[in-house]
C-alpha cells in the first residue's frame, strides 16, 4: 500500500510517507478511513455494482428488475470513486461547470428509471429510461477523457449528415 501512496503523492521518492497523498487527501473529517480501508471500500463497492450490472443482464426480460439492478450497479460504480478522493472531491468533479449538464442529466435519468419501475411500473418507459441513463452516463464519462466529447460530437454529425 505504502508504493501505492508514494506512486501517487506528488512528493518525491524520499522515502517518508507525505500528507498530500492521492489517496490521504480530504480523509478529515469523522468519516477518515486509512489509505487501505479506501481501497477496499473502492473495491467491494465497484465489484458489488458491476455484479449488479452484470446480473440485470440475465434478467433483462423482466425490465423493472433489470432496471434495478442495472440502476443501482451503476449508482454504486459511479460512488466507488469517492471512496479513493472523497465525497467532497467527488461531488466537486461531478458538478464541475464541464460536467454539470451531463451529472443533472445522469441524475435525473436515474431518477426516471426508479420512477418508472417502481411506481409507473411500465415495461417500455424503465427500458427507455434505462437506454438515456446509459447515453447519459457514457456522455458522463468522455467528459474526464480530454477532447472525447468533440471527437464523438464530431464524428455523430458526420454519421448522421445527410449532405452529400
Amino acid at each position: 500500500m505504502q508504493k501505492l501512496n508514494d506512486f501517487f503523492s506528488s512528493g518525491g521518492g524520499d522515502g517518508e510517507e507525505t500528507t498530500d497523498s492521492f489517496l490521504e487527501e480530504g480523509s478529515e473529517g469523522l468519516c477518515a478511513l486509512s489509505a487501505t480501508q479506501r481501497m477496499y471500500g473502492f473495491a467491494a463497492s465497484l465489484a458489488t455494482g458491476l455484479l449488479l450490472m452484470f446480473l440485470s443482464m440475465i434478467v433483462f426480460g423482466i425490465p423493472i428488475k433489470f432496471a434495478l439492478l442495472f440502476t443501482f450497479g451503476n449508482v454504486l460504480a459511479i460512488g466507488s470513486t469517492a471512496f479513493l478522493m472523497g465525497p467532497e472531491q467527488q461531488m466537486n468533479m461531478m458538478f464541475d461547470p464541464v460536467r454539470f449538464l451531463a451529472t443533472s442529466i445522469y441524475i435525473g435519468c436515474v431518477v426516471v428509471a426508479l420512477i418508472c419501475a417502481l411506481l409507473i411500473h411500465s415495461k417500455i418507459l424503465t427500458v427507455l429510461a434505462i437506454l438515456c441513463e446509459i447515453c447519459a452516463l457514457i456522455w458522463y464519462s468522455l467528459s474526464y477523457i480530454p477532447f472525447a466529447r468533440r471527437m464523438v460530437s464530431e464524428i455523430m454529425i458526420r454519421l448522421c449528415d445527410t449532405e452529400l
